[in-house]
């Protein structure tokens, strides 16, 4: 197996090449597979479609003890469906899939473009607005009534900047660090009460919420869920989709970046809207790549994988791999109509299987979410950029505009 050599190269890819990092060994090596040495440990490096494929055969990877435990105490929660394997994986996804019908999607649909309404009257009123600020607050709002979590009026800028520190500290050392690790713990002994009181009929839940649905789902011994357990799978709802404002930020610097969208989005309705939000998940960097470790030895290609090795599926790096993508550092959204095979090749939020692998259900709604923005952003309101810096870092994660688009004088389209 090709070696990136050298001792150590964890402060290359935090300070350096972040994203790109796979992607530039990958080429520099000339193989889709290489190990290096990251944070001590032998890392294998995957970048591909074929590998991809590889990387999400759950009888060779496994991804129980994937995560360091800084990442598991800030973004995904101890215990969460993320760190499960097999029937007991298998089994908790389940409770998570109803979530993806038509009717569930068009009612988050719905409660979004009512927020965004509320929101822009708001903006009408006020000088300027920071879009990625406000839409962590648009984003709280919606998924708590979607999910049918009782938040107090006042209590929403307070959620969604705990939410926001959960998947901003995913990556980082020091304060901000602490402040999502202490968010997460503070926001998971919340829900875990509100698990309570419904168990023992103080709030009463529609049965129709997704809170509903978790706090009264069993496992595999057909037991309830831990009261703890159901708030972390309440905040592996919540925190991920209010995460979704890194994208409609990128919405917006798209639409200003490569103004004919504009004008293709209000020619294209639904269908151009959808290639749009696509795009936007190819072209702007999200994850850089997801985690696992090798279940048992085996050999692919010639290449030895041995039991335990940590494996990183290199996410920015396969959604930009030339030999999968025409032009693929261009901004193309058509090229999602011109080749529909090109959706399978799309894991900017992970690959696999929806039913049976660790593939985000989480997907369909993000992009509903981007085509709710694109349309606010594009068709129904108009708005005015003052100077700024809208450059974004490849190697700060999550990566977005430095000023995180500011916007001026908002008002409806007359």
């Amino acid at each position: 197996m090709p070696h990136d050599k050298g001792i150590d190269h964890t402060l290359e890819v935090l300070l350096k090449e972040g994203y790109e990092y796979i992607l530039n060994k990958r080429e520099e090596l000339d193989s889709n597979v290489f190990d290096t040495t990251l944070l001590g440990e032998t890392t294998i490096c995957l970048s591909g479609k074929d590998e991809a494929a590889l990387f999400y055969d759950n009888d060779k990877f496994k991804r129980d003890g994937a995560m360091p435990n800084r990442v598991l105490n800030t973004l995904f929660g101890q215990g969460g469906v993320q760190t499960l394997d097999g029937v007991a994986h298998d089994h908790r996804k389940q409770m998570f899939m109803p979530l993806l019908s038509q009717e569930v999607i068009q009612e988050l649909h719905d409660i979004a473009a009512e927020q965004w309404s509320l929101a822009i009257d708001k903006w009408q009123k006020e000088e300027q607005i920071v879009l990625y600020e406000e839409v962590q607050e648009i984003l709280t709002r919606m998924m708590s009534k979607w999910v049918g979590i009782p938040v107090e009026d006042a209590d929403f800028p307070d959620l969604a900047q705990d939410l926001t520190n959960m998947f901003e500290a995913a990556s980082k050392v020091g304060p901000a660090h602490h402040r999502g690790k202490k968010s997460r713990e503070e926001r998971e002994a919340w829900l875990t009460e509100i698990v309570k009181s419904v168990r023992n009929k103080s709030i009463d839940v529609p049965e129709n919420k997704a809170l509903y649905q978790f706090v009264w789902h069993k496992d595999l011994d057909g037991n309830l869920l831990p009261d703890e357990t159901v708030a972390v799978e309440l905040l592996n709802l919540l925190r991920p989709m209010v995460a979704v404002a890194v994208y409609i930020n990128f919405v917006a610097l798209a639409l200003h970046d490569f103004p004919v969208q504009k004008e293709k989005l209000q020619q294209g309705g639904d269908v151009y809207a959808e290639l749009f939000a696509q795009e936007v998940r190819r072209y702007y960097p999200f994850f850089p790549f997801a985690g696992a470790r090798v279940k048992k030895d085996f050999i692919w290609e010639g290449y030895q994988f041995k039991e335990n090795t940590l494996t990183l599926l290199d996410l920015y790096g396969t959604n930009h791999d030339k030999t999968l993508w025409n032009e693929p550092f261009e901004f193309h959204p058509e090229r999602f109509q011109e080749q529909t095979d090109k959706v399978d090749n799309l894991i900017p939020q992970g690959g696999g299987d929806y039913l049976t692998g660790h593939r985000c259900p989480g997907e369909f709604a993000t992009i509903e979410m981007m085509k709710i923005a694109a349309d606010f952003l594009a068709n129904k309101i108009d708005y005015d950029l003052p100077k700024q810096d809208l450059t974004y870092s490849m190697t700060e994660m999550p990566s977005m505009p430095k000023d995180k688009m500011i916007l001026e004088n908002v008002r409806w389209k007359v």
